[in-house]
């Protein structure tokens, strides 16, 4: 067989992404015709994919032989991930707001010709703009059980939510990049959540992919067992098998079976489609928005969008009566492409929050590592010694102002540098002294000349390395 593979390879300090495929030549293109032509052939090719991504922690096969049924079979997933079949429907979403069935079972089996595309033998009649209107429930999302001083909204949206919320990737996370049950377990991570609402962060934010399905399993418990309930938000992983709107619904329900809730605060796109599903990132947006009119969610976003994709987002949100409240990426005082590349001010522009992640550089901020202590693991690529010496004049000036507010830490002031750029910071916190830490960067604020002096320091050093997927 005459194969066509590819092969993307990036390393980008906590994000590392790698894909192959092999494919006959006419299944090459990732057009919708040839997609449509692909599921339409009375012989399905030999496809191979593997999926590996450390930043959304997926990894999943994708396999169709001659003969046999396409099999979609997430390694590790944890329970809620595993799914042997799916339904296979053309018909849109009704446009009357529904009662959600959280986890509703999709269980229709597929012929192997339907399985190999999902939804491609119908995505060339899609509409991807609709004049549906969003029928928004008058019942907002609120944080229970936790007193927060001081709040923001995030976007158009209503909701609101703490100026600092709180990562749960490491939560339960699997795939050996954060050290979870070697380094820290879940009785730390139960810690870490009672340090978080307890200092009065009423914003988490999770996904499906995170410890394959942990990470929102233990929210479920901690909420239990606390009797409390922060603002969640979680995001869909468009996978290389999901194609179509209804995909990001169905993804919703199980996440918040998962949960344990009915309602989300904020529901995301984790990161833009591409190669097999490239093409259909305007329908997970329509699925967002399809989400919101049935109740799953009182707010909708997007995550690691470039300047296009946020105000395509954006357009086609307004079209179907609602907003884009939010786009979550990477920025901190060593990544501050945001503030060069549109996406910062489009979001301005448009009403949208910037959601930061990674505001410590994967800790490199927090002034904890040194040419003696680096971190372990995949994390020690980027930050090694040469890294650590190189950001030394910054974290002297940082400790400096941080001196000067009391005795704030070098990441305390990392944080709030995020907040006085508008944007609504989520470090991580594997343990309750992380949370504490993070809760102490709000309800104050650095002055204009302390941050033009950060501003100025952090644009002498290189810029941390960022995400593949903001240039899809």
């Amino acid at each position: 067989m005459v194969c066509v593979c590819f092969f993307f390879n990036a390393c980008c300090g906590s994000d590392k992404f790698a894909y192959t495929a092999a494919v006959k030549p006419d299944c090459s293109r990732t057009s919708r015709g040839n997609a449509q032509a692909l599921c339409q052939t009375s012989e399905a090719p030999l496809m191979r994919t593997t999926l590996s991504m450390c930043k959304g922690h997926a990894t999943a096969h994708l396999q169709s032989t001659p003969n046999t049924a396409l099999l979609l079979r997430p390694l590790a997933t944890g329970r809620g991930l595993r799914r042997s079949n799916a339904r296979f429907r053309s018909s849109r979403p009704s446009k009357q707001i529904v009662k959600a069935e959280v986890g509703s079972a999709d269980s229709q089996s597929l012929s192997r010709r339907q399985a190999l595309l999902l939804g491609a033998g119908t995505l060339a009649a899609a509409n991807f703009a609709t004049s549906d209107t969003v029928q928004a429930e008058t019942e907002a999302v609120k944080a229970s059980g936790i007193k927060s001083a001081e709040t923001v909204q995030l976007g158009q949206s209503g909701l609101q939510i703490s100026p600092v919320g709180v990562g749960a990737w490491s939560w339960g996370d699997r795939t050996g990049y954060w050290g979870y049950g070697s380094e820290y377990q879940k009785d730390d991570n139960l810690e870490a959540y009672k340090a978080v609402v307890g200092s009065g962060i009423s914003f988490i934010d999770t996904s499906e992919v995170y410890g394959f399905g942990l990470s929102e399993e233990f929210l479920q418990d901690f909420m239990k067992q606390t009797g409390t309930q922060p603002v969640i938000a979680t995001k869909f992983a468009p996978l290389p098998w999901r194609f179509r709107e209804q995909n990001v619904v169905e993804a919703c329900k199980k996440s918040l079976k998962r949960l344990g809730i009915s309602k989300l605060g904020l529901y995301m796109i984790h990161w833009p489609g591409f190669i097999t599903n490239g093409w259909c990132n305007d329908a997970f947006v329509q699925g967002l928005a399809d989400c919101q009119q049935q109740g799953l969610t009182q707010a909708v976003g997007v995550s690691n969008f470039n300047l296009g994709r946020v105000k395509t987002a954006q357009q086609i949100l307004k079209d179907r009566g609602t907003s884009l409240a939010s786009n979550q990426v990477q920025y901190s005082l060593l990544y501050r492409a945001p503030e060069k590349n549109g996406v910062k001010q489009a979001c301005e522009e448009g009403g949208t929050s910037l959601i930061a992640y990674s505001p410590l550089a994967q800790g490199l901020l927090t002034g904890k590592f040194t040419e003696d202590n680096l971190p372990k693991g995949p994390r020690g690529a980027t930050i090694n010694k040469e890294r650590v010496a190189e950001v030394q004049p910054l974290l002297g000036l940082m400790r400096d102002i941080g001196s000067a507010h009391g005795g704030k830490t070098p990441g305390q002031v990392a944080i709030n540098w995020t907040i006085c750029k508008g944007a609504v910071p989520i470090p991580g916190a594997k343990s309750a002294r992380q949370a504490k830490e993070a809760a102490g960067a709000f309800g104050w604020r650095l002055s204009s000349d302390e941050m033009a002096a950060l501003d100025s320091e952090s644009s002498k050093l290189p810029s941390a390395l960022g995400a593949p997927f903001e240039n899809w």
